[in-house]
């Protein structure tokens, strides 16, 4: 096959006798100008006008969608079935009709996703709180637009933001929605672009229009202390973190916490969760909760089911008996998305930028915005005046002499001459003169004439107020804080969500609830796990193990203890030793790769087991050196089941050995070289991925072979094998060193 390098705008390939002339051909073109010519552009588009959120809170979909309902005449008419509501908006959005029936969906009072809905519906639109509650079919449901949306189009008609083309140039749309009210910060928005992301939480509408009024009048006005935290359409409770908070209002970025809200029934000892967290659904905590009752990590539970209705969201769980409720709450906040935390990244185009903004500085953006959209109304508002003004000026000449008026119009041969001879008639234009000749003949009097001419004083008055108001920015925002208290009055509501603070959530120990009692822990070379009571281990015969296994770690510890296991892909996963079932030495035990759903290819080599983190660990690689991390190193706040970088990967691992406090070891070299070593001539690394230090002088094609803890009497001569500096090359063993005395290492 034949290659040639062509470039990647090539002219129109001829047809001979119907074959593409250069069919087959292997064409060669750059990655990069392949990207900025196809994917790039693409990129830009999903961010500008599909993913992320304007000024106005809205993505194209939903402006389309609402300004199609606005024009339908569905603000003030009564509802009418979904699919023509989808039918008409694809002459904006022609994206498919599932798109745009999902996004109404969204935004309906029925699905109960938004604090403020935009659309009035009718039927079952499912809610979003439960994953399998289906909405139905767009032509079984019925919609309309939300009274609230009368803010929305407020002024649309009065040139307050600017119009489009649509894609096929049949009609016109709105770039922006004029909204009386910031509505970027009322209801959530989520979107996904390429290389970005948007994560925009809700806030009460009442608190942020009183909090948007007083930021205009004092542009230092602290934003906290009249909007002190979101409001989520579940009304679940906002765990508050004064530090995270501030992050969140000053940055855009931050996490905060949900938690649901229960009662308690006594006589039917049940616990009625009636709220979750924004970010969940009924189907996830109840699938987690069912999976801890079988795992055995809780075990007061006897049945779970969801009651959800009419009446709104409802999870029954019915207790054991003797079972404190809150405190199979508390553990279940920390075991299940109970509670869960709610990203936000407030990521909205400014004038075509993305931008993550703080929520001061999307109001000031909001306030700048709406400056401009009602500059826009009063400017159109004062030339309709003007117009009108002129017209009545015209028309007031003609009071002046009306025989005059009808003399000339009478007496003009040409009705093309009609306008002509009333301009030099009365000194007045051509639009003047029109509108003068358009008057019917019954206007013709007096008597009318007054009644439109007595307005022209109040018309001069209206015109100069337009005019001083377009001139005082003080004055456009004194019309902008009047209109916000309107919507605050009209359409606010109290806060759905509780906040509580850190110092009432009283958050217990983990594992208070958990039995402890004394267990020993195994753990083999292929990687099993056995936790076995000293009671059933006295009862064993001896440890089942694979072909070829041998048990690596035994240690005598809690049922509460953290287990850490190292792999050979520098990574630790942390678990629980209650979380592996108790079991017999008869038995292989709990894989652990499998257990802790580990990569593929990765296996565990070492197994820790601390309560709390005191001691060392030695790292020991292949080229002689170690590395000596403390055990608080990996010692985490949240319970993070996998922490990467646990050791240095430039090298490859030997061996790994712990001690609670620093001994000697001895490091034996695949030579057959050994070296007597205190670890406390290492210096201790707080850094995981610490490269370590040289401490074996290695020869061609030799490595560091293991690290084990010296005993009393295994050497008979140990100043033999220790050394005063490093690296060293180690000692052979001697004759008196016996192969019985050297069987532990």
């Amino acid at each position: 096959m034949a290659k040639k390098k062509k470039s990647s705008k090539t002219p129109e390939t001829p047809q001979i006798n119907g074959v593409i002339d250069g069919a087959g051909e292997v064409m060669e073109q750059h990655i990069v100008s392949s990207i900025q010519e196809n994917f790039m552009p693409y990129a830009m588009s999903l961010i500008l006008s599909r993913a992320i959120p304007e000024i106005d809170g809205f993505k194209p979909s939903h402006r389309k969608l609402l300004y199609m309902m606005y024009k339908m005449g569905l603000l003030n008419g009564a509802r009418t079935k979904s699919a023509n509501i989808v039918g008409a908006t694809m002459k904006l959005n022609p994206h498919g009709d599932a798109a745009i029936y999902d996004t109404m969906v969204r935004m309906s009072r029925g699905y109960e996703a938004l604090l403020h809905p935009y659309v009035d519906s009718k039927g079952n639109f499912g809610k979003f709180y439960s994953r399998d509650m289906a909405w139905a079919a767009s032509r079984y449901t019925e919609a309309k637009l939300d009274k609230l949306c009368t803010e929305l189009f407020k002024d649309i008609d009065k040139d307050t933001v600017d119009f489009v083309d649509n894609y096929d140039s049949t009609m016109k749309e709105p770039t922006l929605l004029p909204a009386t009210f910031p509505s970027v910060l009322i209801n959530s928005n989520t979107g996904i672009a390429v290389g970005m992301a948007s994560n925009i939480c809700s806030f009460n509408l009442r608190e942020v229009c009183e909090t948007t009024a007083a930021l205009i009048r004092d542009s230092s006005h602290d934003v906290m202390s009249t909007m002190p935290a979101p409001d989520f359409p579940g009304g679940a409770s906002i765990v508050y973190d004064d530090e995270v908070m501030k992050k969140v209002y000053e940055t855009g970025r931050g996490s905060i916490k949900l938690r649901a809200k229960y009662t308690y029934d006594k006589k039917a000892n049940c616990i009625d969760v009636l709220s979750i967290p924004y970010s969940t659904n009924c189907e996830s905590i109840i699938d987690k909760i069912i999976d801890l009752v079988k795992t055995g990590k809780v075990k007061e539970i006897s049945d779970i089911r969801d009651e959800t209705g009419l009446d709104g969201l409802k999870i029954t769980i019915d207790l054991k008996r003797g079972v404190d409720p809150d405190k199979l709450m508390k553990k279940l906040f920390r075991l299940t998305p109970l509670e869960d935390s709610y990203s936000c990244n407030f990521n909205v185009l400014i004038g075509g930028t993305p931008m993550v903004l703080g929520v001061k500085q999307l109001l000031e953006e909001w306030i700048g915005f709406r400056i401009e959209c009602v500059r826009r109304r009063v400017f159109h508002d004062l030339n309709k005046k003007k117009d009108k003004l002129h017209l009545l000026k015209g028309l007031e000449k003609i009071l002046l002499d009306i025989d005059k008026a009808i003399k000339i119009v009478r007496e003009t041969d040409e009705e093309a001459e009609v306008v002509p001879n009333l301009m030099i008639g009365f000194g007045i234009d051509e639009i003047q003169a029109e509108y003068v000749a358009e008057i019917k003949l019954r206007h013709l009097n007096r008597e009318y004439i007054l009644k439109r001419t007595k307005d022209i004083e109040d018309l001069e008055k209206e015109i100069a107020d337009l005019e001083a108001i377009l001139n005082s920015k003080a004055r456009v925002k004194t019309i902008i804080v009047k209109e916000l208290k309107e919507v605050a009055e009209k359409y606010g509501q109290d806060r759905k969500c509780e906040i509580i603070y850190n110092d009432e959530t009283e958050d217990e120990d983990e594992d208070e609830d958990i039995p402890d009692y004394p267990v020993h822990l195994f753990f083999t070379k292929e990687g099993y796990f056995k936790k076995i009571t000293p009671q059933s281990l006295r009862m064993s015969g001896e440890q089942k193990l694979k072909e070829g296994d041998e048990i690596t770690e035994a240690i005598e510890f809690s049922n509460n203890c953290d287990l850490l296991f190292f792999t050979n892909k520098a990574q630790c996963y942390k678990a629980k030793a209650y979380e592996f079932k108790e079991t017999k030495a008869s038995v292989l035990g709990d894989y652990i790769p499998a257990q802790l759903q580990m990569e593929e290819g990765e296996t565990a080599v070492k197994m820790i087991a601390t309560k709390d983190y005191k001691g060392i660990v030695l790292f020991g690689f292949d080229n002689g050196k170690i590395a000596k991390v403390p055990l608080e190193a990996y010692a985490t706040k949240t319970n993070r089941r996998k922490l990467t970088k646990a050791y240095c990967e430039k090298f490859t691992l030997s061996d790994i050995a712990f001690t609670t406090e620093d001994k000697e070891f001895i490091i034996k070299s695949s030579s057959g070289r050994m070296l007597l070593l205190h670890s406390a001539l290492l210096n201790l690394k707080p850094t995981r991925n610490t490269q370590g230090v040289a401490v074996l002088k290695l020869k061609k094609g030799h490595r560091l072979f293991s690290i084990t803890e010296y005993k009393e009497g295994t050497f008979s001569k140990p100043s033999r094998y220790r050394t005063k500096s490093l690296p060293a090359l180690g000692a052979l063993p001697s004759a008196e060193d016996t192969s019985e005395q050297l069987s532990i290492i």
